[in-house]
């Protein structure tokens, strides 16, 4: 029986439960509000793919925001016609929203009850379609997203960056042994959406569709296909169609099937429109691993993880990627490079040197403080080179005693890897795991993020565990120490780029930042989009190797931004990010956009200008004799 007058025991004329229900239904219908409003001013019809709703399923949305508006505008007027009627215990400094809506209503038992009825109503009416609708949407997360967060990849909190998830055997309790494994029993990535794992699941119907990793994401700000968000909604919504037909256990040889049906069960999960897939090559190939979309994910969402799996398949199983990869991959098995160079290059470096830098034969030099890794990058490449060499002086000079491998270093397989060749990976990192090992390596100092990386964070996968620094962590301690005191002053405007693997991979922003403040004369000037909201160069995800056929390159982009700060040099802290920046910035002198005297260089080169006090480089020596 109605009874107009009913209380919630105990609790219904506290002053806190008034209070506290008058602020959140206020501060909630306020926010949702404006979150409606900024949605229409915002929305993709009014700026096109640069909205970060672009993609988005807004009627779901909408149905959601016009739900909690009622829920809570009903909630004011049964206060309201409540306090009409006299009948309310709290008193207008506490429910002053409730009390002016009061103000404006007549007292009417019959009015109270009609808007009760309505809130219940749409109550109700939200959890029947949630079953029906919601679960196909934006309205899930609600459910889904504490527990997506709970079961997030990585056990210290931090989101699925860093290390690459491992590719685990059918059991999925160990990593699987490519000299055991068989393609037809273990998983080799993801070929279709059944082999994508429960986590892969739950992210994918976790999706908020609210846009930032699209927002962030360099690939679709530079005008390709691939948004994150998009690939993970399209992703939701294959596995919903199919689930069905998992769950009762139709398969493609069940007798008369439909032929919808038979369509849907052999859609591929990677094609082109004309071949049906669910996510197009030219989305997964465009990803750089930058973990922009990860960073900035509200509920955990491990999208790397997922279009690493879909590239395991491609590679390994379907021989299906960009063909100018095909070349990276046989100089890496058959020279341990990318770039196919002869391993008795590594050390060509060390002779424009002028002290004696003492390479690895069997074990480390007794007294050896770290193992220093170069890179195929700072051993091979003209530009890296050059850092490598500002690395080995500044170590020199501050009494560091380091050692290399030389010949006996190969690359970490980091190429390898984030392309979707996990067997070459573990190919080489199995070989350097044993060779690090047998030289009694403990302490490294590597000056390629990506190595840095590697050898920290996916090493220990393979039974390599090593205390790993990036060389701009050990000199931002040696100025700190005082074993190299910067004295020359760089009367210069620089502005750093944040390469991805050391700043949003490994969330080392302050050590390249402090370097450069200890040099005198240095003014520096932070880009729009820096540390966790950074961009990429395009470098990443073995992009390096890959040709940009589709949209503004990504080292353009960000180069364009860096002028914008009206630099003299621009400062980074990784090869790769020096080389596709420092060509970015050719580009812009050959059209006369950017001064011919600004350059791209590491911090390490920075730091040495002014610690050798005006004194010159071996660079500048040898530029010299030249």
């Amino acid at each position: 029986m109605w009874n107009p007058h009913f209380h919630l025991p105990v609790i219904h004329d506290w002053m806190i439960y008034g209070l506290a229900m008058e602020a959140i239904a206020g501060i909630s219908l306020v926010a949702i509000t404006g979150l409606a409003i900024y949605r229409q001013v915002r929305g993709p019809r009014r700026i096109g793919r640069q909205s970060r709703f672009a993609n988005s399923r807004h009627w779901h949305a909408y149905y959601i925001e016009a739900y909690i508006v009622g829920l809570l505008a009903s909630i004011f007027v049964i206060r309201g016609f409540k306090v009409a009627l006299d009948d309310f215990p709290f008193p207008v400094w506490v429910t002053p929203i409730s009390h002016a809506v009061g103000a404006a209503l007549p007292p009417s038992e019959a009015g109270l009850a009609l808007v009760a009825a309505f809130k219940l109503i749409i109550s109700w009416m939200f959890f029947l379609v949630l079953g029906l609708v919601m679960t196909m949407g934006i309205g899930w997360h609600r459910f889904t997203a504490p527990v997506n967060i709970y079961f997030k990849r990585n056990a210290d909190g931090a989101p699925a960056l860093g290390a690459a998830k491992p590719m685990m055997d059918k059991s999925g309790t160990k990593p699987l042994d490519f000299e055991e494994a068989d393609p037809d029993e273990d998983p080799f990535g993801a070929g279709k959406i059944e082999d994508f794992t429960w986590k892969g699941l739950l992210d994918f119907t976790t999706c908020t569709e609210c846009g930032r990793c699209q927002s962030q994401c360099p690939a679709w700000n530079t005008g390709k296909p691939l948004s994150p968000k998009k690939v993970v909604m399209d992703l939701r919504e294959h596995a919903y169609e199919k689930a069905p037909y998992l769950l009762n256990g139709t398969t493609e040889e069940t007798p008369d099937i439909h032929d919808d049906v038979l369509s849907l069960l052999g859609k591929p999960l990677v094609g082109t429109e004309e071949e049906g897939g669910v996510i197009h090559p030219d989305e997964l190939w465009a990803c750089t691993n930058c973990g922009a979309c990860v960073e900035q994910c509200p509920v955990d969402i491990e999208h790397i993880d997922h279009i690493m799996d879909m590239r395991r398949y491609q590679v390994m199983i379907e021989s299906s990627f960009p063909s100018e990869a095909n070349t990276l991959l046989k100089n890496l098995e058959n020279k341990g490079n990318p770039w196919g160079m002869s391993e008795d290059r590594r050390l060509d470096w060390i002779s424009e040197l002028d002290f004696e830098v003492p390479v690895v034969e069997d074990t480390l030099p007794e007294g050896t403080e770290y193992l220093f890794w170069v890179g195929c990058a700072g051993a091979l490449e003209d530009r890296a080179k050059k850092t490598t060499k500002a690395i080995a002086e500044l170590l020199h000079m501050a009494g560091v005693k380091f050692a290399v491998l030389g010949g006996m270093e190969a690359c970490t397989g980091d190429p390898a890897r984030r392309l979707g060749m996990e067997y070459v990976f573990q190919m080489l990192a199995q070989q350097n795991v044993e060779t690090l090992n047998e030289a009694g390596a403990t302490k490294i100092v590597a000056s390629c993020p990506h190595c840095f990386n590697t050898l920290g964070n996916e090493y220990p996968q393979l039974g390599g565990h090593y205390d790993v620094v990036h060389h701009s962590q050990l000199l931002a301690t040696l100025v700190d120490e005082g074993r190299l005191t910067p004295v020359q002053p760089v009367e210069e405007n620089i502005t750093y780029h944040d390469p991805c693997f050391l700043g949003r991979h490994n969330k080392v922003y302050t050590p390249p930042r402090e370097i450069m403040a200890q040099v005198p004369g240095v003014k520096t000037q932070e880009m729009h989009r820096h540390k966790e909201r950074g961009f990429c160069c395009g470098a990443g995800g073995a992009r390096m190797w890959m040709e940009e056929r589709i949209g503004k390159r990504i080292n353009t982009e960000r180069v364009d931004e860096a002028l914008t700060t009206n630099p003299d040099t621009v400062s980074t802290a990784c090869p790769f990010c020096q080389v596709m920046l420092g060509d970015a910035i050719n580009e812009k002198k050959s059209a006369g956009e950017a001064k011919e005297s600004l350059e791209v260089v590491d911090v390490s080169q920075l730091l040495l200008r002014s610690v050798k006090d005006g004194r010159p480089t071996t660079e500048e020596v040898e530029a010299e004799k030249a």
